[in-house]
């Protein structure tokens, strides 16, 4: 102990930007981009993400929603199947320092409303499929919510004043010095959970709390560079049970599935 009662592991030893970062699962993202320049990260029946143009697509997209005039601690909501583009939210939205809800495609327009409302979404990415269940929702939102829409299948029109989800990308600045999160303990995914009586209930996720559980199933589940993860389970559960982080993490592959049908 010295003078002033302190310990000797309690001087200039303090937390700085050279010893310590949050934990964040969109480290796992910018890491494999660097690590696996030449991995297939993500495949969709023809369509095909190496890590870097999966980590370039996040950041276009955290940048496009910095255009919209989306920051730190906003909602961003998205309603879609197992496609690339929900992954891409799972980094780009909190890249951003933003909130990613992930809402549930099972659920009628008024709780998908009530979700909206309640979390206050100040945009909603929708997969086309769900361009009418969103529209009839919309109609019981309190605020103006900026609509993005994801080319799909299906001949829906989409909305004149919506955005297309592609065009947000090609406005997104590539080198989008993007701040993520300021604090391990900020909040990185809003759930609502379903099945029970009275309206959805929130539950939020941290930055600290979605690393540690995709650490976690990559260790339970034996997650190698050489996993080939099948998206069976749907990513607005759980987020996904945290896999869109863990694949990303071993370095693996995963495969979207817009819909588990039988043979």
């Amino acid at each position: 102990m010295n003078l002033q009662g302190m310990s000797a592991f309690e001087i200039g030893l303090d937390a700085n930007p050279a010893n310590f970062v949050p934990l964040s699962p969109v480290s796992f993202l910018s890491r494999a981009a660097s690590a696996f320049p030449n991995k297939i990260a993500v495949v969709d029946g023809d369509r095909r993400w190496s890590y870097p143009q999966l980590y370039e697509r996040s950041v276009r997209l955290a940048s496009g929603l910095a255009n919209l005039g989306v920051g730190r601690l906003d909602t961003v909501a998205i309603i879609a199947s197992n496609i690339p583009e929900l992954i891409e939210a799972f980094y780009g939205v909190p890249m951003l320092g933003a909130v990613l809800n992930p809402l549930n495609t099972r659920l009628d327009a008024a709780n998908i409303a009530f979700s909206l409302n309640h979390g206050g979404a100040k945009v909603i990415i929708v997969d086309r499929e769900y361009a009418p269940l969103v529209g009839a929702a919309l109609e019981k939102v309190d605020s103006e919510i900026v609509v993005i829409h994801i080319e799909g299948p299906g001949t829906t029109t989409a909305p004149a004043e919506a955005l297309r989800y592609e065009d947000v990308l090609a406005e997104g600045d590539p080198q989008f010095a993007w701040p993520g999160a300021t604090n391990e303990w900020q909040s990185l995914c809003l759930l609502y959970t379903s099945g029970t009586t009275g309206d959805p209930k929130g539950v939020v996720y941290s930055h600290r709390g979605a690393y540690l559980s995709a650490l976690g199933n990559g260790l339970s589940f034996g997650l190698t560079f050489d996993s080939i993860y099948l998206w069976t389970l749907p990513m607005f559960h759980c987020c996904g049970w945290s896999y869109p982080w863990a694949v990303v993490a071993a370095g693996g592959t995963q495969i979207c599935l817009r819909k588990v049908e039988p043979a």
